[in-house]
């Protein structure tokens, strides 16, 4: 098992917009010390127990795990704020295109927290290789994604194309017309944050998701469907 999480604290929502509204080098450097100790610290914990929990029950599929870094990229430092006001760590599996592969997050902002499955920006290639699967057997994928009708932790989320494409059926239409999506659940910060349960809480939502990541983890090793190929 990973490190255990003990919970964050209002320092760690006080820091983030503090930050928020000081978005320079002075005072970072001058509050930096509570960002190790409020912001990083915590988030470094949760995703390490998180990742311990997911290990143990799902060692075999080779997961690791990341926690973003404040700084942000310099090519994306605009207006003069260099730092996030926002950290996530991720569960996954190991890949050098990690944006477009399927994986499990956490992150934490200044206003709400959230955690879920799904791309960041999934190849149109792969969500071709998607619509070819339900494609070839819809009743399969609407057997994987029925527990979700039965639930109210995650939502699908994700653009849509402007010129919708005609799914096989009803209950695939929804993904069967997502250029990229997430299954996520977002809820304003509070006193959840605030106790080591969330990490429980975490792993038991990636647990109940999995069945979806073996499905979409896939995808890539599929043949190239005859409209993304050339």
């Amino acid at each position: 098992m990973g490190q255990n999480f003990t919970g964050f604290t209002q320092d760690t929502l006080d820091f983030m917009w503090n930050l928020r509204f000081n978005n320079n080098k002075e005072w970072f450097e001058a509050h930096k010390h509570e960002f190790l100790r409020d912001f990083q610290a915590p988030m470094k914990a949760l995703g390490s127990d998180v990742f311990g929990r997911v290990s143990a029950d799902f060692g075999a599929r080779g997961f690791i795990h990341k926690v973003s870094r404040i700084y942000k990229d310099a090519r994306r430092v605009r207006g003069g704020e260099p730092y996030r006001t926002n950290l996530w760590f991720s569960v996954e599996g190991p890949s050098e295109e990690w944006t477009s592969v399927p994986v499990f997050w956490f992150e934490l902002k200044p206003e709400t927290w959230s955690y879920g499955l799904g791309y960041y920006s999934a190849r149109a290639e792969t969500m071709g290789k998607l619509r070819a699967r339900i494609d070839k057997n819809p009743k399969k994928f609407e057997s994987l994604i029925a527990p979700l009708d039965a639930q109210s932790e995650f939502i699908l989320d994700g653009d849509e194309y402007a010129r919708r494409k005609e799914a096989p059926t009803a209950k695939t239409a929804a993904w069967y017309n997502k250029k990229s999506f997430s299954l996520i659940h977002e809820q304003p910060n509070g006193e959840e944050l605030f106790s080591p349960a969330l990490a429980e809480r975490i792993a038991a939502g990636f647990a109940f998701l999995m069945p979806l990541y073996d499905y979409l983890i896939t995808l890539d090793s599929d043949p190239a469907p005859p409209s993304t190929v050339g």
